[in-house]
């Protein structure tokens, strides 16, 4: 468990990078928002108008993840520490991490609901049905899909670290041929209308909590297997 530990320290030796600059990020963009809506008198309740900037912090994880394994990676082999244990730290780092940001989501959520979206009527920190108004059930709606992001910059870290840039480039391929696949299926059956409708069927659960799930525990075990032939 203390080498668990030691792999888990290894990937805060530098927090402004595995943590400061997530933050910053989706800091700055929660600041063009505020002006945008503010300036603009831009009122969600009133017009509908909605931001996807929260986006920026799981996408700026999913990064920070990637250098986790790629950069760590070579660091964790020289120190001795075995793959197993070095998957394990990052993985209880990638964990707690997600439930801290979903605590810390939360609580902005609540002082953005008490401030009436900070005064100017702006949904950032949990916009339009992200905001399921139960405090425990929006820690895990917003710390599930963050593990999700992390298990997944995991896994793409060790694709490279594993297979390198043709990994990379056989990845890229994988995904155009397959969703090109579901878009060509769709249109041959004409079957957009239903997708959407069963898609709007769905509850937040769903997109929040469910699939993210299912893709978190696929990631994970990918990774695992991923790494242990990977080269440093």
């Amino acid at each position: 468990m203390n080498r668990v530990l030691g792999a888990a320290r290894l990937q805060l030796i530098n927090p402004l990078a595995s943590i400061g600059i997530a933050w910053a990020i989706v800091a700055l963009a929660f600041a063009v928002n505020l002006a945008v809506w503010g300036l603009g008198d831009v009122d969600a309740a009133a017009g509908g108008a909605t931001t996807g900037g929260l986006a920026a912090l799981y996408i700026t994880v999913l990064i920070t993840f990637i250098q986790a394994v790629t950069m760590v990676f070579p660091l964790a082999m020289g120190l001795s520490l075995s793959r197993r244990v070095f998957y394990l730290g990052t993985a209880l780092v990638a964990v707690v991490q997600a439930v801290v940001y979903g605590v810390v989501l939360t609580g902005l959520t609540a002082v953005e609901n008490a401030t009436a979206g900070w005064g100017v009527g702006l949904e950032f920190w949990a916009p339009g049905p992200v905001d399921v108004g139960n405090p425990a059930l929006q820690v895990a709606v917003f710390a599930v899909p963050m593990a999700a992001c992390a298990f997944a910059g995991i896994g793409l870290g060790v694709l490279f670290k594993r297979w390198g840039t043709t990994g990379v480039y056989a990845l890229t391929a994988a995904l155009i041929v397959g969703i090109g696949a579901v878009v060509l299926l769709l249109t041959w059956r004409r079957a957009w209308g239903d997708m959407w409708a069963w898609l709007a069927d769905r509850s937040v659960e769903f997109f929040a909590l469910g699939f993210p799930a299912v893709a978190l525990l696929a990631l994970a075990a990918l990774g695992y297997l991923g790494l242990r032939r990977a080269v440093p």
